[in-house]
C-alpha cells in the first residue's frame, strides 16, 4: 500500500482545503484519473492519480485542511496485492515457529520514495500540469521538461503549445502565399460607360468644391398618397413611384430658389441660370452609372413624369439610351435607398450645380405636436452643392421648399398650371 503526498500545487502554498472528492474508499482508480478538488487561496486544483490502483484509505475529509507533502490518501498499486499476500504469509509461517524478533525485512523502497513518486520519475509533472496536459490533448512524453529531474512545467506546456501555434501558422501562411502567386488577378480593360463615368467623378470631385447637407423628410402622408393614386395610374399602363414626386417637389422648389438650377461657365467667371428644369436620375445599368434626364419637369404632370422615369430607367438597365437623354441635364437625384443605404455624399454630375441622394425610408418613432409618440416613415436626404456659388444658406433654403412639398404633397396642387 503507498499513500500519496499532496502535492506542491502553487508557490508559497503550503495547506489547501479539500472540497470534493471524486472517489471513494475501495473504488478502482486508472492513471490520471480526477481523485479530488482542492482549494487554494489563488484557485481551485484537481488532482489526478498517478497510477491505477485502489483506493484503500482517504485521510482528509471533504472540507478538511490537507497539509502539503502530507499523506492525502492511500492506495493499492494494480498488481501488487498478490506479492503483499505472499509476503504476510511467509511472515505469518516465521513467527509460528521461530521466537518474536524485530523485523527485519528490507522495505520494498529503499529510496524511501512513495510509488506515486516512482511513477513520476518517468515524467515529472505536477498534476495542474497533467490536466493542462489533457486539456490540450497532448502527450507528456512529447513535451521536454526543463525542470529539476526533466520536471515538466507549466511553461513547458505553454512553450510546446507556442511552437505547434507557430508552425501552424506558417504553413498556413505558405499555403496562402502558394494560392496568391498561382492566381493571378483577372484584367478588365475600363471602356465605355464606366471609362467616361471614371473620367467625370475624377473631374468634378477634383475641381468642384463640394459643399454637404443633410436632413430627415417625414414621407408618410407622400406614401399615403402614392397608394392612392397607384390604381389610377396602373390604369393608364403606367407604374407610379416615389421618383415622380421627388422630380415635380423639386421643379417647384427650384422656382423657389433658380441658383440651384443654374450652372458655371468653363472660365468660372459667369452663371447660366436655366429656365427648364432637367434633373437627371442616377441609374444602376449593366455597363456602368448611367444619369438620364427628364426633361421640362415643371410643365409636365405626374403622369407624364412617372411615363418618362419608366422610360429611361427600361432604356438605362438594357443599356440603350439615346445621347439626347443624358444631355441637357441641370440637377440630379441619386435614389441610393432603392438598394438599401441610408446615407451618401454624392458627386455632382458636372457641370450641374447640386445633386441629392435619396436614402431608404424607415418607420421610425417621433414625436408630434402634442409630444405623443407616432410612428412616421422618415427618409434620409443628403445634398451635394457646388460651393463655388452655392451657399449653405441658399440649398438649406432650397432643401427646405423641397421637403415641405415632400411632407404634404397635397400642396403641389397650388402650384400647377
Amino acid at each position: 500500500m503507498s499513500d500519496f503526498l499532496l502535492p506542491d500545487i502553487g508557490e508559497g502554498i503550503v495547506e489547501c482545503e479539500v472540497v470534493e472528492w471524486r472517489v471513494a474508499e475501495g473504488d478502482q482508480i486508472e492513471e490520471d484519473q480526477p481523485i479530488v478538488e482542492v482549494m487554494t487561496d489563488k484557485a481551485l486544483v484537481e488532482i489526478t492519480a498517478p497510477e491505477a490502483g485502489v483506493v484503500t484509505k482517504l485521510y482528509v475529509a471533504q472540507g478538511q485542511i490537507a497539509k502539503v507533502h502530507a499523506p492525502l490518501y492511500a492506495y493499492q498499486v494494480d498488481g501488487a496485492s498478490n506479492n503483499n499476500s505472499e509476503a504476510e504469509l511467509d511472515g505469518a509461517q516465521s513467527a509460528a515457529s521461530e521466537k518474536p524478533m524485530a523485523q527485519t525485512t528490507e522495505p520494498s523502497n529503499p529510496t524511501g520514495i512513495p510509488a506515486a513518486g516512482r511513477l513520476y520519475d518517468k515524467v515529472p509533472a505536477s498534476p495542474a500540469v497533467r490536466r493542462l496536459v489533457r486539456e490540450h490533448s497532448l502527450q507528456l512524453a512529447e513535451i521536454a521538461g526543463s525542470g529539476k529531474d526533466g520536471r515538466v512545467l507549466k511553461e513547458d506546456v505553454l512553450a510546446h503549445l507556442d511552437q505547434a501555434l507557430q508552425a501552424s501558422a506558417s504553413s498556413s501562411q505558405t499555403v496562402v502565399n502558394n494560392q496568391a502567386e498561382t492566381q493571378a488577378p483577372r484584367v478588365e480593360p475600363l471602356r465605355g460607360v464606366r471609362a467616361v463615368m471614371a473620367k467625370r467623378m475624377v473631374e468634378a470631385a477634383s475641381t468642384i468644391p463640394h459643399f454637404h447637407y443633410g436632413e430627415e423628410i417625414d414621407v408618410t402622408a407622400l406614401l399615403a398618397l402614392r397608394e392612392r393614386l397607384k390604381p389610377l395610374a396602373e390604369a393608364q399602363g403606367e407604374r407610379l413611384t416615389l421618383m415622380p414626386f421627388f422630380m415635380k417637389a423639386m421643379a417647384l422648389a427650384v422656382a423657389e430658389e433658380p441658383i440651384v438650377n443654374a450652372q458655371l461657365n468653363a472660365a468660372g467667371d459667369e452663371l447660366y441660370y436655366y429656365p427648364q428644369c432637367n434633373i437627371g436620375m442616377a441609374v444602376d445599368s449593366k455597363t456602368g452609372l448611367m444619369v438620364p434626364n427628364v426633361k421640362n419637369v415643371e410643365r409636365l404632370t405626374l403622369l407624364e413624369v412617372a411615363r418618362e422615369v419608366g422610360r429611361l430607367t427600361t432604356s438605362a438597365r438594357d443599356g440603350r439610351v439615346d445621347q439626347a437623354d443624358l444631355k441637357g441635364g441641370t440637377i440630379s437625384i441619386s435614389n441610393i435607398g432603392a438598394l438599401g443605404g441610408t446615407y451618401a455624399a454624392p458627386i455632382i454630375n458636372a457641370p450641374e450645380a447640386a445633386i441629392v441622394a435619396i436614402g431608404k425610408t424607415q418607420w421610425l418613432p417621433r414625436f408630434d405636436e402634442q409630444g405623443a409618440v407616432q410612428r412616421r416613415a422618415i427618409m434620409t436626404i443628403t445634398w451635394a452643392g457646388d460651393h463655388r456659388f452655392i451657399d449653405g444658406g441658399t440649398i438649406a433654403r432650397f432643401c427646405n421648399a423641397w421637403k415641405g412639398f415632400l411632407e404634404a404633397p397635397e400642396t403641389m396642387l397650388l402650384h400647377l398650371g
